[in-house]
């Protein structure tokens, strides 16, 4: 089965008020070629469940958003992602905000079909009473009392990969795939950006199918998207772009989202952006951040 379509073809199968996941993690490997074809869509509120970057501040500042359920939103050397900060400060949007862990079981919640899974994380912190959707229930076997983690159920995934072929078979060999597969399998549709556009043959090798985290049968549609990622990174072909990261911030402290969005994605395919930061010989020139 061919699953190819184009970056435009996916969002038009998005819909007003979805709950849409996003993978990657902070400034590391988002779907951002999906993220700025949503910019330039008519779509609005979204509720947005993401270990968040400039994917969440980028779709807040739009007003894409009605809700974000998160563990972060950071630009890692820019602790706080400039716009998701001001749409909290403001009072903008919606929240749930819990711990890493927790949205892991979210999402393993959604993706076996569970309510929720009980944990012991958030018990004794304010992570319970500033969130009234969560609720602390009692075990039926002892006397301990459990949070009650609810399913995190996704309409849609958007991931971005190193490399796919066009039955939707993923890999990602970086150094930690994060949660992408949880995202996958709790969404009823996966749409899928990737760098490198492969034969199948590619994945008859041991190595690389020990990167494939998820069954092809997830994957909804590929849309081929060389330094997709970008300005985030993608291990191991290109680091984030610090100095673009560093303009972004400063739109929003100088001349607000209007001035980056007209610059970088308003009347623009993906290929202008891309003209615009240099080309993708440029982008994966972008050196690996060491930790």
């Amino acid at each position: 089965m061919n699953k190819l379509q184009t970056v435009k073809q996916m969002v038009e199968q998005l819909e007003d008020g979805m709950t849409i996941g996003i993978g990657g993690w902070g400034p590391r490997r988002k779907p951002m070629a999906l993220i700025r074809e949503i910019l330039r869509s008519d779509l609005k509120d979204l509720t947005i469940v993401a270990y968040g970057g400039a994917d969440v501040g980028m779709l807040c500042a739009a007003n894409k958003v009605k809700k974000v359920i998160f563990a972060f939103v950071s630009l890692d050397f820019i602790p706080l992602e400039p716009f998701f900060r001001k749409a909290r400060q403001n009072g903008d949007i919606d929240i749930m905000e819990i711990d890493e862990g927790m949205m892991l079981l979210g999402l393993r919640a959604a993706a076996w079909g569970c309510p929720f899974i009980p944990t012991q994380v958030g018990l004794g912190t304010d992570v319970v009473k500033v969130n009234p959707d969560l609720k602390v229930i009692d075990s039926p076997y002892d006397d301990k009392e459990w949070v009650a983690m609810p399913a995190l159920k996704l309409d849609a995934a958007l991931i971005h990969v190193d490399r796919a072929d066009v039955r939707g078979v993923c890999q990602i060999t970086g150094p930690d795939h994060y949660m992408d597969d949880w995202f996958v399998r709790a969404a009823k549709k996966a749409l899928v950006t990737c760098d490198e556009l492969v034969g199948s043959e590619v994945f008859n090798d041991p190595n690389a199918a020990r990167c494939v985290f998820w069954e092809r049968s997830l994957t909804t549609a590929v849309a081929h998207v060389p330094a997709g990622a970008h300005p985030t990174s993608c291990a191991p072909f290109y680091g984030f772009d610090t100095a673009h990261f560093k303009e972004y911030n400063a739109c929003a402290r100088d001349g607000g989202f209007e001035l980056y969005f007209d610059k970088y994605v308003k009347d623009k395919c993906e290929n202008d952006y891309q003209a615009l930061v240099g080309g993708v010989d440029t982008i994966k020139q972008l050196a690996l951040p060491v930790y």
